[in-house]
């Protein structure tokens, strides 16, 4: 399936529950690349970048995130695989 990116925008009751560190949790245990961070719209943003197989899983993950968060949408977008992104982190 080769490798794979995409931007991720998770909508719903994701800040102040974990959602990023959870997220920066799941990226590196499925071996992806990337960041995440809060948006001022009170929605988290990612990129992650790696097997596309690993990012169909994180973006599935996202569906759900950690248990105390509400999940009412998730965007996906998908881009080409660039190979900038070195680990996965939590921005701001």
């Amino acid at each position: 399936m080769g490798k794979s990116r995409a931007r991720i925008v998770v909508s719903g009751y994701v800040q102040g529950v974990g959602f990023r560190y959870s997220a920066q949790r799941e990226g590196a245990r499925l071996g992806l690349a990337g960041w995440v961070r809060n948006l001022p719209s009170g929605q988290v943003e990612a990129e992650v970048e790696g097997d596309a197989k690993a990012v169909d899983a994180f973006i599935a993950w996202c569906h759900r995130g950690p248990i105390a968060a509400t999940v009412d949408s998730v965007e996906a977008t998908r881009a080409t695989f660039v190979g900038d992104l070195e680990d996965f982190s939590i921005t701001r």
